[in-house]
């Protein structure tokens, strides 16, 4: 039987693989209309209008959730995830808060 530290090192280790190798490869639109793929659209939102926090905020936490890593690359932009991570850090699960800020320190560093 799994323990649950287990299940938790398994997120991890399927966060961490969908990780760009920096936040500089992040090179997603600043703003503007974005429209996800099918395959995020879970939520059954797919359109996003990134001029829009709340809009921006949502396309952020489905992207991190359940992008894979050139989803990540296509639709995250590096100086938005940073502006909004203060925030965005309180509305994902911890274990894909906790994977990226281990991965990059900048993220980290504005918690601080």
């Amino acid at each position: 039987m799994s323990s649950a530290s287990d299940a938790v090192g398994l997120r991890r280790a399927r966060f961490a693989r969908r990780l760009p190798a920096t936040l500089a490869a992040l090179a997603g639109p600043h703003h503007g209309a974005v429209s996800l793929p099918l395959h995020l659209a879970w939520s059954g939102l797919r359109e996003f209008d990134l001029d829009h926090p709340r809009l921006r905020m949502s396309c952020y936490r489905i992207a991190l959730a359940e992008g894979s890593h050139d989803d990540l690359v296509e639709y995250l932009n590096r100086d938005l995830i940073l502006a909004m991570w203060p925030i965005l850090r309180t509305l994902i699960s911890r274990d894909i808060r906790d994977v990226w800020e281990n991965a990059f320190g900048e993220l980290k560093e504005l918690d601080d």
